[in-house]
């Protein structure tokens, strides 16, 4: 079959709500990889608080005295355990987005991506599993850096390329996609939370390891229905990859610009695994049917939250779309970024009720901030994600996927560093300064909309070549 027409044949198949039967294999795998991860990640900022980073632990830790130096010599000495704690999960965080780039160049010249994913999930599950152990802590991250690197940015391009650049489904796959992430950060936060914060911390790791190898098993077992990969060649009769247009090397250009804009955007949503659970354990009133519940449960509620804030907004991307013409990616971004913003607001009018009132505030108030933040976020990754896979040269996709992710590496640094701040300055002005960065991030994602916009536009509803229609079905 010709590359149009399997491409074609993919345009055609509607066997997975409307998509093609592989968005449903990498969609479950990409579920229990994130349900690993989010439930690692829903313990290491308190895991580190609470426990790690106090005498007769931090001292088990293999290398982390020269670690500490280093981190110390970037961002100050004397950082107590919550500011410590806030710049290493801010670095393991940042350098999460930063390894996808390695993977996409690992898969595009060497494995693969279905070889290149595969062995992200091994080091993955291997990572959580040395998490168990206090002395293991750096390595387990180490693993876990690499693993994800492996298998980000690679698996969802192969979300992308299901699709060919003219299938307006596109950016609903990935909306499809992220549903599912949201689903297993409803699970993990409630699992492995509960095993760490109650049973013990090194159980909810173990957990999260469990996690990532059914998510393996998952992903070899659909292999055959994942886009083909053309042959890597590596001998001298390789044809020569063609040169770069100009438009190509302008989409790169706007595309790479986009980056610094895209970190600022998110500083809210990245801050609820960080400084959110520190300042949200002392200020919430955790009470729930008379027990005084786990704050890593108001991550799990925020995701069935999060997870319903997705499928409203692809059902109505898909209402809007049969009435009038659906906006192009960015301007659905600038849309996100904006709504988002109004949700440290909220944190900010809470933090504001407690210094007056020197009461904690009920869960309410935790709830209006997950719908806001959500239905905010539901329009900025998965839809930004949907851009630059599409946007990308042929050939380069899994690099400038790799790219993309670099957002994510520089703003969650810049949130380790603003989460530090959460001891030194009013709640209120912490949650405020917020705000005002997203705004500000909104109103260049417009100022680009209105000037760059066309560079960046879909060609969306390409004709379908009918003979080929035929000779596919």
């Amino acid at each position: 079959m010709s590359e149009d027409a399997a491409v074609l044949a993919r345009r055609l198949d509607t066997s997975f709500i409307g998509h093609p039967a592989g968005l449903g294999w990498l969609s479950f795998c990409e579920f229990w990889e994130r349900f690993s991860y989010y439930g690692m990640q829903a313990l290491l900022v308190l895991y580190m608080t609470h426990s790690l980073l106090h005498p007769g632990h931090v001292e088990h830790v293999v290398g982390f005295g020269p670690f500490r130096r280093v981190v110390e010599g970037i961002y100050g000495a004397g950082l107590s355990p919550q500011a410590l704690a806030s710049t290493i999960f801010g670095l393991y965080a940042g350098f999460v987005y930063l390894t996808p780039i390695g993977g996409g160049l690992l898969a595009d010249r060497f494995l693969g991506r279905t070889r290149t994913v595969a062995l992200g999930a091994a080091l993955m599950a291997l990572g959580h599993f040395l998490m168990a152990f206090e002395a293991s802590f750096l390595l387990a991250l180490f693993c876990l850096l690499i693993g994800v690197g492996c298998f980000k940015g690679n698996i969802a391009t192969q979300v992308g390329d299901l699709y060919g650049p003219g299938d307006a489904r596109r950016a609903d796959a990935f909306q499809i996609f992220l549903f599912t992430v949201q689903i297993a950060v409803i699970a993990s936060p409630f699992v492995c939370g509960t095993l760490g914060q109650v049973y013990g911390w090194h159980y909810g790791f173990g957990a999260a390891g469990v996690g990532m190898l059914i998510g393996l098993t998952i992903y070899l077992m659909g292999r055959s229905r994942f886009p083909v990969e053309q042959p890597i060649r590596r001998d001298a009769a390789a044809p020569p990859r063609p040169p770069l247009s100009r438009a190509d090397a302008i989409r790169i250009t706007v595309l790479i610009a986009l980056l610094p804009v895209l970190a600022v955007a998110l500083v809210g949503n990245q801050e609820i695994f960080n400084a959110y659970l520190v300042w949200g354990e002392a200020n919430y009133q955790l009470v729930f049917f008379g027990k005084t519940m786990p704050i890593t449960w108001i991550l799990s509620f925020g995701s069935i939250i999060s997870a319903a804030t997705i499928a409203l907004s692809v059902a109505f991307w898909r209402w809007w779309g049969t009435r009038w013409t659906e906006p192009d990616e960015i301007t659905k971004v600038s849309l996100g970024v904006m709504l988002g913003s109004t949700a440290p607001l909220l944190l900010a009018g809470a933090a504001a009720i407690i210094a007056a009132s020197h009461q904690k505030v009920g869960l309410g108030w935790a709830i209006a901030f997950e719908v806001v933040n959500d239905f905010g976020f539901a329009n900025v990754f998965p839809v930004a994600i949907a851009l630059y896979s599409r946007a990308a040269p042929k050939g380069l996709t899994g690099l400038m996927v790799g790219f993309f992710y670099l957002h994510l590496f520089m703003g969650n640094l810049f949130v380790g560093w603003l989460g530090g701040l959460l001891e030194k300055m009013p709640a209120t002005s912490f949650w405020l300064m917020h705000t005002g960065l997203m705004l500000g991030a909104a109103a260049v994602l417009l100022v680009v909309r209105f000037t760059a916009g066309k560079i960046l536009a879909p060609a969306y509803d390409a004709p379908i070549d009918e003979e080929l229609a035929e000779a596919v079905a």
